[in-house]
């Protein structure tokens, strides 16, 4: 299984070199994470794919991540804040259009998902919606390692300065978690060559039969 070789080739890179991604790449990433799974489907999270490096070196002050303004690509996965009525009906009713079916033909489903987020706080919308954000983390590492590009997740970044430079709060959105995106500089990241460590598989998992 050519996935778990790609697993152990892949680390949280350190040091990124100056080589750039290319855009069709990018792209297959960015697909990727919008095929992840999503609770109810409705992908409550969007993602911020940023290059511009006055920006990037914004998005850094305050962090020991220099990953954010080194690499090649930061990716930015912002929760929604909360789970409104609209948004689900415009994405129940675009469910319909997708699938060929007739206006109201999922009502059922928008209703009960309307009435299960609507028994939840904001906040407990937000934690969600920060929960499924990272699923969508899990599949970029996953395709970025099977293109062979490197990949740094990380929580050790200023969330309010996120939300203000990129403007997100007026969006409904803010920062969860961020991914940069590049290639290791091998010769100076002292990860690079180490080897991969994990609990044995036996101590990891448990198999109830």
């Amino acid at each position: 299984m050519e996935l778990i070789n790609n697993l152990k080739w892949r680390y949280a890179t350190k040091k990124y070199s100056e080589e750039i991604i290319s855009e069709d790449k990018i792209d297959k990433i960015i697909e990727a994470i919008n095929l992840s799974a999503s609770s109810c489907g409705i992908q409550p999270y969007r993602l911020f794919v940023i290059t511009n490096p006055e920006v990037r070196q914004r998005l850094s002050e305050g962090s020991f991540n220099e990953q954010i303004h080194a690499s090649s690509h930061l990716l930015v996965f912002a929760a929604f804040n909360d789970i409104t009525n609209d948004y689900i009906t415009e994405y129940i009713e675009m469910m319909e259009r997708e699938r060929g079916l007739e206006k109201g033909e999922l009502n059922i489903l928008k209703e009960a998902v309307i009435s299960h987020f609507s028994t939840q706080t904001q906040e407990q919308n937000a934690i969600w919606s920060s929960k499924q954000a990272y699923i969508g983390v899990g599949t970029a590492l996953i395709a970025a390692a099977e293109l062979k590009v490197d990949a740094t997740p990380m929580e050790g970044f200023d969330p309010k300065l996120f939300d203000e430079v990129l403007g997100l709060s007026e969006k409904n959105l803010h920062a969860s978690v961020i991914v940069s995106l590049g290639y290791r500089d091998a010769a100076n990241d002292y990860l690079s060559s180490a080897k991969k460590v994990r609990l044995p598989i036996n101590q990891f998992s448990i198999k109830i039969k």
